[in-house]
């Protein structure tokens, strides 16, 4: 079997991440579990010819410099791969990410349509999607990227570190710049893209001070902004994003912030009951009231509260999302109160759902009778 092959192979058994160590059997994480895909262990010269396959002339320069490298890699009709080559004891090592690009899979974010909608028709303004390493944040930016492509007659650019979803242009115009290969960072990306005359600008990741200056300008001057952080919730976000900035500075990012934020998506992948897994989605809209506790630093923590309070604007809490997921039988009582906000909240839901069930349970054992 090829590499090709194999990639493909664990690619069609829904693979997310491939890790090739030496002196370790090809390892593959599988609906979040990682085990092994080949019986031998990967030989340090099986490891090494990585290096001279995936990456070009200045790929393998960063490599021989820095011990590591990060790259893209496709496998064509099958998918695209976010790769991270580096040396750990003396042999080189190789994780793999899948990154496709296959549209059909971008229809698969549970992303309410009409949420998907709304971010979808701004015409300025700051969206963030958030969550752990692995949750699926670029492919749910990819969605509402690729909707936006179809939609509208917009000029779109992208600034990844990797390039993940490769999009054709449809109504808009999308160019797509790859970090380190196109640009050298996410903060000179963003200070040339607003020469390029953009309406829509995705960035990557928020990763440091100048990288979310630069955006919270953008969505000031009348960009739709997107990007991601590697935050839990709506709430830790907020403080995420105003952490970055240095304490002079924090009180005018806290009104811009403020002011630009559109909406922030937080999710998190969890296994379904009936295998694989399943996405759980908190969703914050910027509006008046949310606007209002954000500006106000000694009413930020009332967020929460409001975010509760507010599922006729499309708004959802985790907890409430977990309650759903479970009354659908999507995923098991653990699962949801192991990644609950408030636990006690989710049991008492549980116990209502519980009650509903029971009810049709009985009433359909009597007219049976």
């Amino acid at each position: 079997m090829t590499f090709s092959e194999l990639l493909s192979s664990l690619v069609g058994r829904g693979a997310s991440d491939i890790h090739m160590h030496a002196g370790l059997p090809m390892m593959a994480r599988i609906h979040g579990k990682l085990s092994p895909v080949t019986q031998s262990p990967l030989t340090p010269q099986y490891t090494e010819a990585l290096v001279e396959m995936m990456c070009n002339e200045r790929q393998k320069l960063v490599f021989s410099e820095r011990n590591q490298v990060d790259l893209a890699y496709s496998v064509p009709g099958v998918a695209r791969f976010r790769v991270n080559l580096f040396r750990q004891r003396g042999s080189v090592s190789c994780v793999m990410r899948v990154v496709n690009s296959d549209e059909d899979r971008l229809k698969i974010v549970s992303l309410p349509q009409e949420t998907l909608q709304y971010f979808r028709d701004q015409e300025k303004g700051l969206v963030l999607v958030t969550g752990p390493t692995g949750s699926g944040k670029s492919t749910t930016l990819a969605r509402i990227i690729d909707e936006i492509n179809q939609q509208h007659a917009k000029m779109i650019i992208t600034l990844e570190d990797p390039i993940e979803y490769l999009h054709r242009s449809k109504k808009s115009i999308v160019v797509q710049r790859e970090i380190g290969q196109d640009v050298p960072s996410f903060k000179d990306g963003l200070v040339a893209a607003m020469r390029q005359d953009p309406d829509v600008i995705m960035i990557g990741e928020i990763r440091d001070h100048a990288t979310a200056a630069a955006a919270l300008e953008a969505a000031q001057t009348g960009h739709l902004v997107f990007s991601t952080l590697h935050t839990l919730d709506a709430v830790r976000t907020v403080n995420r994003v105003l952490d970055l900035f240095p304490p002079h500075e924090r009180n005018v990012a806290r009104i811009l912030f403020a002011e630009s934020l559109v909406g922030i998506v937080s999710q998190r992948l969890l296994p379904s009951k009936q295998g694989g897994r399943v996405c759980a989605m908190e969703i914050l809209k910027g509006t008046l009231r949310i606007r209002d506790l954000i500006k106000d630093p000694e009413r930020t923590h009332e967020i929460y509260q409001a975010l509760k309070d507010s599922s006729l604007d499309g708004m959802q809490t985790f907890d409430d999302h977990l309650a759903e997921l479970y009354a659908r039988d999507q995923i098991d009582l653990e699962t949801a109160l192991a990644h609950a906000t408030s636990a006690q909240y989710v049991k008492v839901k549980a116990l209502q759902i519980n009650a509903a069930r029971q009810t049709l349970i009985d009433e359909a054992a009597a007219q049976g009778n």
